[in-house]
């Protein structure tokens, strides 16, 4: 890893905050963290107001944040297209599946070796019950939406490669309407409770 522009996704932020620092020689590093929460659209505006702040030297603005929203990257594209003079963005964040197709385009992206593998599901979906249901929207009650649609089709792919319930055509018909329904605005936690209490009550009985 080195100093330069781009997306760093990986489970040690401060970590990598630190190996960037080592890096530094006569560069500006100006620091945005989330504290620990996604990135939003307030974020970005502080972002974009740093950035038209003149600079003699390199400012490196850094993002950092677990995830960053749909709504912050969207407002970002613009100044990462058209970057003030002086000005490198560097994103370091934890999941690599809630960036932007437009946003990679722009911004080379590293994983480093710590980072989750994303084949990796922490749902285990063939042996689904209330309690997992319950954690696991739990766990993922901030995502967002990019990252609910994708988990709606690992979870409908892992139903289906599993046997253990009865897919009728109800059922997976739901699982394309929570797409749709999370591409109009609803909220991630009431799709997956909806799709997974529906999915848990097609399960087949051993």
């Amino acid at each position: 890893m080195r100093l330069s522009a781009g997306v760093i996704v990986t489970q040690r932020p401060q970590e990598v905050l630190a190996e960037l620092e080592a890096q530094r020689g006569d560069e500006v590093f100006t620091i945005i963290d989330s504290q620990e929460r996604e990135f939003l659209v307030e974020h970005a505006d502080e972002v974009i107001a740093k950035a038209y702040v003149a600079s003699e030297v390199v400012n490196y603005i850094i993002m950092v944040a677990p995830r960053f929203s749909l709504i912050s990257q969207n407002r970002l594209l613009k100044i990462f297209e058209e970057p003030p003079r002086n000005k490198e963005f560097i994103l370091i964040t934890k999941s690599k599946s809630s960036i932007l197709d437009t946003i990679k385009s722009r911004l080379p992206i590293t994983v480093l070796h710590d980072a989750r593998d994303e084949d990796h599901f922490s749902l285990d979906v063939a042996n689904l019950n209330l309690a997992k249901v319950y954690e696991f929207v739990q766990e993922n009650n901030r995502i967002s939406t990019v990252e609910c649609k994708n988990l709606v089709e690992k979870i409908s792919t892992l139903a289906i490669k599993s046997g253990r319930y009865n897919l009728d055509k109800s059922i997976l018909n739901h699982f394309s309407n929570s797409i749709k329904a999370l591409e109009v605005g609803s909220p991630v936690t009431f799709i997956l409770n909806g799709l997974l209490l529906k999915l848990l009550a097609k399960k087949r009985r051993s």
